[in-house]
C-alpha cells in the first residue's frame, strides 16, 4: 500500500507546525459529485495534485481553505492508498476514488498534525480533500460517483 497524504513528505518527529507559513492555492478544476440516480449533489473548485512534488506537498501549510474548495490528488495508477494529516493545519474529508470514478472511502473530519494513516480500503487512483464535514453537509456517501 502507497503511502500518501495530505502531505506525502517524510514524517518528522516534530509534526506540529507553529510558525506563520501559510500557501495559497491555485483552483483549476472543479469536481462535482454525483448521487446515484445521476443527479449533481454538490461541486467543489480544486487545485490539481498531478506531480510528485505536489502529491508530496498536499495541503501541507494550507492555513485557510474556503467553503467549497479543494484538492484533487490524480495518481498514475488505481491501487491502495493511505493519507496522512501531519503537517497539515486544517481538519479534513479525505475522499478516496477508484479508476471508474466511483467513491470507495471517506474518512470524515480527519484530524491536523495527525500521523495517523487514513487508509483507502480498496484501490484508489483519485483523492479529493474537502473542508471537514463536506460531505455529511452534502450527504456524499461511499458508492457514489464524481466527476471533473
Amino acid at each position: 500500500m502507497l503511502s500518501s497524504a495530505c502531505s506525502q513528505a517524510p514524517k518528522k518527529s516534530n509534526t506540529k507546525n507553529t510558525d506563520d507559513r501559510s500557501r495559497s492555492l491555485e483552483y483549476v478544476r472543479t469536481v462535482s459529485f454525483i448521487s446515484a440516480a445521476g443527479d449533481t449533489l454538490s461541486s467543489v473548485e480544486v487545485a490539481v495534485a498531478d506531480e510528485d512534488s505536489e502529491r508530496n506537498q498536499g495541503l501541507m501549510d494550507v492555513r485557510d481553505l474556503p467553503q467549497s474548495k479543494g484538492m484533487l490528488f490524480i495518481f498514475e495508477q488505481n491501487q491502495p492508498r493511505s493519507f496522512w494529516m501531519a503537517n497539515t493545519p486544517l481538519p479534513l474529508d479525505i475522499i478516496f476514488v477508484n479508476e471508474n470514478m466511483e467513491i470507495v472511502r471517506i474518512h470524515h473530519s480527519t484530524q491536523p498534525f495527525s500521523e495517523k494513516n487514513f487508509e483507502s480500503g480498496q484501490p484508489a487512483k483519485y483523492v479529493v480533500e474537502t473542508n471537514a464535514g463536506y460531505c455529511i453537509s452534502h450527504d456524499i456517501q461511499e458508492g457514489m460517483t464524481v466527476s471533473f
